[in-house]
């Protein structure tokens, strides 16, 4: 009997099954923002994004092995379902993963990894008739940042932190290594699409956060004026990035060598997309506590975690934008780095004023970058 056929037999959209997959992860995106909300310490900061690597990296190790995959194949549906469920216990169980129990949260990964990484490497050889190529040295380098993954959910912190952060860069050796001198097997517009909806997704998940912690508030000037402002920031980040950004990133990625492919991927979206997320995560907890203490000025973590996020988020689009077309998006950097200085310093007055002041500086930022038709259409030449 004729083994299935998992590779898709041409590329196609973003299913429902990996939407499914990935409303699960935004959940965790939401236990993380309001783990982060609750302590804006440097500390819980730096406790923050290492925790969100690791659940970043299994989302993009996931889409990276669904690409190619023909999701409606029932084998295809059936892993990715399972590893949504371990995905959805190890998003309920973010609080737990720096307390004793750790397991609850390293255990689950460890599933969502290797059935990717199994799904991933079976879709491959099976493609490619048995020969080894990049993605076995990615699942072979891959092991060993998942050994020191579960080492630390068995050590007590600060050597957890340690250990995870030596599963990071275990992670990223393999994906150096892995890359070099391999033609990836890659749909541009199915990469494009599936992180566009990531960020979508996100942004409203960071509007949920903030709406559910005064959805029973007494409505007041300055809590409506906070969640309109807020609102409107959402709004521009949406603009920001979606407006003609992600047509230009997708255009500059289809015209990449097929060598190229892969580290571009890697590069653009694997990597310059954690900061991005990132970015909406410390805006989010910024405006969970800005509705919570509508009358009293925002701290100035608070105002960190509000500009920061915002230059993440921007200066990762410039970044993708710089590695897939080799413009620098000048305009970009310079504005927003304006805009978090301003937020920074600004002073002691009613929270929803910083608010408007990433809004009024998003918007003209919109303005004065307009609708670059030509960055869309031009430099046509491949990246490497």
């Amino acid at each position: 009997m004729p083994v299935p056929r998992l590779h898709a037999p041409e590329p196609q959209p973003v299913t429902f099954v990996e939407l499914f997959f990935d409303l699960v992860f935004v959940f965790a995106v939401t236990q993380i923002t309001v783990s982060t909300a609750a302590d804006l310490s440097a500390p819980n900061l730096l406790r923050s994004l290492l925790l969100f690597w690791l659940i970043w990296w299994a989302w993009t190790q996931f889409t990276w092995t669904l690409n190619p995959a023909d999701t409606t194949h029932r084998i295809v549906r059936a892993i990715t379902l399972v590893a949504t469920g371990a995905a959805f216990v190890m998003a309920a169980s973010v609080p737990r993963a720096f307390a004793s129990d750790a397991l609850w949260f390293a255990g689950p990964y460890l599933v969502v990894r290797l059935l990717g990484l199994g799904l991933q490497v079976g879709i491959d050889l099976q493609h490619r008739a048995g020969t080894i190529a990049g993605v076995e040295r990615w699942a072979a380098g891959s092991s060993l940042g998942l050994i020191a993954v579960l080492a630390g959910s068995l050590a007590d912190p600060p050597l957890r932190n340690w250990l995870w952060l030596l599963a990071i860069g275990l992670d990223l050796v393999a994906a150096a290594f892995a890359g070099r001198g391999q033609v990836w097997d890659l749909s541009p517009a199915h990469v494009s699409e599936r992180h566009g909806l990531f960020v979508i997704i996100a942004l409203g998940e960071s509007l949920i956060v903030a709406g559910s912690a005064v959805a029973g508030d007494t409505r007041t000037a300055n809590l409506v004026a906070a969640g309109a402002a807020a609102l409107v920031v959402a709004a521009l980040l949406w603009w920001a990035y979606f407006d003609w950004f992600k047509a230009a990133l997708e255009h500059g990625l289809a015209a990449t060598t097929p060598e190229g492919l892969g580290p571009a991927v890697r590069d653009a979206y694997s990597l310059a997309h954690f900061p991005l997320v990132f970015g909406i995560i410390g805006f989010a907890a910024a405006v969970e506590e800005i509705v919570l203490h509508p009358d009293d000025p925002a701290p100035r973590s608070v105002l960190v975690a509000l500009g920061g996020g915002v230059l993440l988020f921007t200066w990762s689009t410039a970044f993708a934008h710089w590695r897939l077309r080799g413009e620098v998006l000048g305009r970009r950097i310079v504005v927003t780095a304006l805009i978090a200085a301003v937020v920074v310093g600004f002073p002691a007055w009613a929270p929803f004023w910083p608010l408007l002041a990433v809004a009024a500086g998003l918007l003209v930022l919109i303005v004065i970058e307009g609708n670059p038709a030509a960055a869309v259409t031009s430099h046509t030449d491949p990246v490497t």
